[in-house]
């Protein structure tokens, strides 16, 4: 992003244990607000694609190869011509304030350290400026919500732009939230308004991410691919992908890269897993762009079955948000090489040497002894 670092406020920080990724949802609990946790946390509906987007990777088994000759696994990658330490990506979460005072500036603090990518949602709170001031050059993304106003999405994309993002990520899965009963108990709305609106006039004060979610674009289409990516001279690459030919389709159209991912459960319930499509997605992809997958990861194995099914960069939401509640940009990092470790340990016991070589371990829905 910028091209060096600012001293900047980050809040109150402190080093966490992580036992594992799971477990720092019921910390984080007692440390974030009812509603605030609520937000996070929830999927939509009877959250049957939330829980599915964890459970299916019980389904997909690794099959390791022993004898291989491998000591100290590498799991360094490049990702769109960045260099990462790992194949992780901090995937877009809306207002990280909710979780700890920092917000977007903390989880860019703990991945620059970490060595990972981060992607910061249009609905952040903190605006893209802030946030490159702290990354001072790390790998970066921004994650669009498509306005109907085209001068404020021209204002986002000239900041995204200017923070030497290396993608836009278009969000094609949420023209509308999907019904949370959690903020409804709660009698929830996301606080504060979004940071990204300070610098552009919209005429209206104090909107929050419900009304400006009320201002995204609901009919979108794949014109909008060239129209971003000539614009902005930025890859486009589209988030919420469920269907292989929708994946295709965008190819097609222009974009630079395809995003694996049902939003962590929180839109259409009754989805299938994120992972339960992957393979079926990378098929039709074919490497002609890199993919992207999130939802549901929790386990360094996860990661390793997500790579083998086709992707090139593993999201992780939740947990992310939860290490940032629980010890700011040092809770953000610690999570990261708590992954990072547990990645290692499964490369070690596939025998895998390289991200390349987790790319060709066989898994179960895919035998050919």
């Amino acid at each position: 992003m910028m091209s060096a670092e600012k001293t900047v406020d980050l809040g109150q920080v402190q080093d966490i244990d992580v036992l594992n990724l799971s477990s720092l949802e019921e910390r984080a609990k007692k440390v974030i607000g009812q509603g605030e946790f609520g937000y996070i946390s929830e999927g939509s509906d009877d959250e049957y694609t939330k829980k599915r987007n964890t459970s299916a990777f019980n389904d997909v088994h690794l099959v390791p190869r022993v004898l291989q000759n491998v000591e100290e696994p590498d799991q360094t990658t490049e990702f769109l011509g960045r260099k990462l330490s790992s194949p992780i990506l901090a995937a877009p979460i809306a207002g990280n304030t909710l979780a700890h005072e920092s917000g977007e500036m903390g989880l860019a603090k703990g991945t620059k350290e970490a060595g990972v990518m981060m992607a910061q949602s249009t609905f952040a709170s903190k605006t893209i400026a802030e946030t490159a001031a702290v990354s001072a050059g790390a790998p970066y993304m921004f994650q669009l919500y498509m306005p109907k106003d085209w001068g404020y999405c021209k204002y986002l994309l000239d900041e995204a732009r200017n923070a030497k993002a290396s993608a836009i990520i278009l969000t094609a899965d949420s023209t509308l939230g999907g019904y949370r009963e959690a903020d409804v108990l709660n009698h929830y709305h996301l606080k504060g308004k979004i940071a990204n609106l300070d610098g552009y006039n919209t005429g209206k004060d104090g909107v929050g991410a419900g009304g400006l979610f009320a201002e995204s674009m609901q009919s979108l289409n794949l014109d909008l691919i060239d129209k971003l990516a000539a614009y902005s001279g930025l890859p486009v690459i589209i988030k919420g992908i469920q269907h292989p030919a929708d994946a295709d389709a965008a190819i097609k159209a222009g974009a630079a890269g395809i995003y694996v991912s049902n939003h962590g459960g929180r839109q259409l319930d009754g989805a299938p897993a994120s992972i339960e499509v992957l393979p079926a997605i990378a098929k039709v992809v074919n490497h002609r762009v890199p993919v992207i997958f999130d939802s549901g990861v929790r386990r360094g194995t996860n990661v390793l079955k997500a790579l083998a099914s086709g992707a090139d960069l593993v999201g992780v939401g939740r947990p992310f948000s939860y290490g940032l509640a629980l010890g700011g940009w040092k809770g953000v990092a610690a999570v990261a090489e708590h992954l990072k470790m547990e990645i290692n340990i499964a490369m070690q016991l596939t025998g895998s040497k390289t991200i390349e070589d987790v790319k060709n371990i066989q898994i179960s829905h895919d035998l050919k002894f």
